[in-house]
């Protein structure tokens, strides 16, 4: 064999600190295309994820490495240029003495194998080793969760189920984080309590950082739009996320400096013409590797050390206008002065010393990153390839047209795909409690929600949408989830501005006008009684549903099966 090694690094392995790139003697990257000829993607999807390839490839070459960069329609192609001229028969070798690749595990399902049969095709070896870009490896959850398959039957029931506190709590105390002498920093783990706000009237977010799109992100976006059939918004005008590892650890500088002290009060909530609020907007960066997961966690650890106060002690509305300038949809990407970095949008930093950073708003993000995302990639390879397929309510409506157009007069669900079609992105609660959860009562099919989003979101890829999507925003399995994410529109009344200005009537169920919310969620209830009434946290709303006579059910029934023909008619 070979005593060469080369490292192959896929689209979402794009970070130059790689502890695998060490030993590598060359690297491999191969740009394949076919699955974008396959499906409309996003424009803002393939521009920052073949962006962000192409200036990977010209910043490991930077640093010395000895990189050949492939462009093609698939892996196998892709490798048969890259095997060319390195066949034992090229140099006389043996059959057995082909290259020899090193590969980080990819996250997808199956995939390592079959890259691995690819290379073995070809006369080669690959070998597979731990994904870094994780903070937790299989062999950690192995020992967390001990023996036992979480093999999901035809019914869509698990046959062992996993909760996500036990792991946050576990990933915490391994990993050191936010942790006093083996207590949790505060004494709770959970300040969950105290992040479901909305902001008043008057305060105004922190601006997003964007990026200037460099000639080489112009010259990608151009290629997009000629090469491939994409959906949303195809302008780069409003194309703002990083698409270079120092891009990426500015925007996480910018989070922690601005965004970070509101993050935590006002991160359930959902404000007209606000798609970023102060969420970090990082997920992108890091699921393509250009941030490691440790970085963002650990910067926010600092940032409380430097300027914590006790959870719910700061309230960003007593901190002037927030430091910022408006992230409306109006304004994004607009005619913010340009900073020397090249990033644009205002800085607390340049109104005054940083806001404090409240406990509450650390923990909520620390939770997300090690306790959801880590959560979510174990639960995947667990679960899979029946995950994929889950459907135990048996859902089989096709996905409304509202998703691709954004034409409703519902304005939550308008605003929501609005956001996604602009930006290719929503924050989590529009993603389950306004996306999710309107699919969910509607009745749409799981594995089309799921490539809905698989399509149109910057930071998703099949092992992030499909626990989120099929298990925990569809309920098609309970592996992960013991109840539906499922409510009435009386929970994006709360958590909103969209039912003030909405056409329809949050506080009606039935008749014309009523908020189409209301019926569907009645009436998945009982449609799905004989699934969901015997799990332990729905007795609440089932004695909501015994409470009902039959002329409150035929109107309810009467009123969600005319928003169900609305919907389907794109009249909705």
């Amino acid at each position: 064999m070979s005593d060469r090694t080369t490292c192959w690094l896929l689209g979402d392995q794009l970070n130059p600190d790689l502890d695998v790139l060490d030993a590598a003697d060359d690297v491999l990257l191969i740009e394949a295309h076919g699955f974008a000829d396959r499906k409309p993607y996003h424009a803002h999807k393939l521009t920052l994820v073949f962006s962000a390839m192409r200036h990977f490839r010209d910043d490991l070459r930077e640093r010395g490495h000895d990189v050949t960069y492939v462009r093609a329609d698939s892996f196998g192609e892709g490798l048969d240029e890259f095997f060319a001229g390195r066949r034992p028969e090229a140099d006389g070798g043996d059959d057995d003495s082909g290259p020899h690749l090193r590969l980080m595990r990819p996250a997808s399902h199956g995939a390592g194998e079959r890259l691995r049969e690819l290379v073995a095709e070809r006369g080669g070896t690959l070998e597979l080793v731990d994904n870094e870009l994780f903070w937790t490896t299989p062999a950690d959850w192995r020992e967390w969760a001990g023996d036992g398959e979480a093999a999901i039957g035809e019914d869509g029931a698990a046959e062992r189920t996993f909760r996500q506190e036990n792991w946050y709590r576990h990933v915490r105390r391994e990993a050191d984080v936010l942790m006093d002498d083996g207590d949790p920093v505060g004494g709770e783990w959970n300040y969950d309590d105290l992040n479901q706000e909305t902001p008043p009237d008057d305060w105004t977010p922190p601006g997003r950082p964007t990026f200037e799109p460099d000639e080489l992100t112009r010259e990608t976006h151009a290629w997009v739009r000629e090469r491939f059939d994409t959906w949303g918004n195809d302008s780069l005008d409003e194309f703002g996320w990083a698409v270079t590892r120092e891009e990426a650890r500015e925007a996480l500088d910018r989070f922690v400096r601005d965004g970070l002290p509101a993050f935590g009060r006002y991160e359930d909530a959902m404000v007209g013409g606000e798609p970023f609020l102060s969420h970090s907007l990082l997920s992108p960066a890091i699921n393509l590797g250009l941030l490691d997961p440790r970085e963002p966690v650990r910067a926010v650890e600092r940032a409380y050390a430097e300027r914590g106060v006790e959870p719910g002690a700061y309230d960003p509305d007593d901190h002037g206008d927030g430091g910022g300038t408006t992230t409306s949809l109006d304004e994004f990407g607009g005619d913010a002065a340009d900073s020397e970095d090249g990033a644009t949008g205002g800085s607390a930093a340049e109104s005054g010393e940083p806001a404090p950073v409240p406990l509450n708003a650390v923990e909520g993000f620390v939770r997300q990153v090690i306790g959801w995302r880590e959560f979510m990639r174990h639960v995947y390879r667990e679960a899979m390839p029946e995950l994929a397929d889950a459907n135990q309510l048996d859902q089989q409506r096709e996905l409304p047209p509202a998703y691709w157009d954004g034409e409703t007069d519902m304005r939550c669900l308008s605003e929501a795909v609005g956001h996604v079609r602009e930006f290719g992105y929503a924050h989590h609660i529009e993603r389950l409690m306004v996306l999710s959860n309107f699919a969910l009562v509607y009745g749409a099919d799981p594995a089309e929600l799921n490539e809905w989003f698989h399509l149109g979101f910057v930071d998703a890829y099949h092992w992030v949408t499909t626990p989120n999507v099929v298990a925990m925003g569809s309920f098609g399995t309970d592996v992960l989830s013991s109840k539906p994410y499922a409510s009435s529109g009386n929970y994006v009344n709360r958590m909103s501005d969209h039912c003030a200005d909405c056409q329809y009537a949050v506080s009606r169920t039935t008749g014309e006008g009523a908020c189409p919310f209301n019926a569907l969620y009645w009436d998945f209830l009982k449609e799905n009684e004989e699934t969901l009434r015997g799990t332990g946290r729905m007795g609440l709303m089932y004695s909501h549903v015994d409470n009902k006579d039959d002329a409150e059910w035929e109107s309810i029934r009467e009123r969600a099966a005319r928003v169900r023909e609305l919907a389907a008619d794109g009249e909705l």
